[in-house]
């Protein structure tokens, strides 16, 4: 199995990528990013590192050659241009399997005190992008799964429950080590979840806002 990861410097790609090496290091991984020269020093043998950007479809073709499952883990104003180029670029080099990171709110699924803290902190421009991706994955035609963290943390645990899309999401926070988590088993068992959007947080953290903004 080979495995493509989209925006391969990021915080929760860093800890997809070591624990994936760790728990199952015959699965082969393209490491897509911008500066290449960032990841070089941790290279090895299972690991090819591809220089590219993910808004261009072109780049995203040429480095799915022999690729199983799309990990994207991307960000920025363009995100919507990304989604489009990785959806085309998926749909045209024959790879199904995708899992796209966005963020928690983007169906206003976030109820009461926190949706409404949530609205203040991401509109004007952040939701409205991210929802607009995220419907751009969802009528692809792809075996997504849409993963929406709540507000992400440092800290080391796992610890998570997932909601699907349609009901309310729960709690404020998630470490960035449970998300890392879900996307492991996902890609370690590519029939989980397809065609899903999961909301992930830690259990028993409801709030008004996350612990470390009160």
């Amino acid at each position: 199995m080979k495995v493509l990861v989209l925006g391969a410097h990021g915080q929760i790609a860093r800890l997809v990528e070591t624990q994936l090496a760790a728990e199952a290091p015959e699965i082969q991984q393209t490491w897509f990013l911008r500066d290449s020269q960032r990841l070089a020093s941790d290279a090895s043998p299972s690991i090819t590192l591809f220089e590219g950007d993910a808004a261009n479809e072109a780049d995203i073709q040429q480095a799915l050659q022999d690729v199983n499952l799309v990990y994207a883990n991307l960000s920025g104003s363009n995100i919507e241009a990304q989604a489009t180029a990785v959806v085309k670029g998926m749909k045209k080099g024959g790879v199904s399997r995708l899992i796209w990171i966005s963020t928690l709110g983007i169906y206003d699924e976030v109820p009461g005190a926190y949706g409404k803290w949530n609205h203040d902190m991401l509109d004007g421009g952040y939701l409205e992008t991210y929802r607009a991706a995220a419907k751009i994955i969802e009528i692809s035609g792809l075996d997504y799964t849409i993963i929406r963290p709540a507000w992400l943390s440092n800290k080391t645990e796992v610890d998570y429950e997932l909601t699907e899309k349609g009901t309310p999401f729960k709690g404020t926070e998630v470490s960035r080590a449970s998300v890392a988590d879900l996307v492991v088993k996902i890609i370690q068992n590519p029939a989980l979840y397809q065609k899903s959007s999961l909301g992930a947080n830690k259990p028993n953290t409801d709030g008004d806002k996350p612990e470390w903004y009160r």
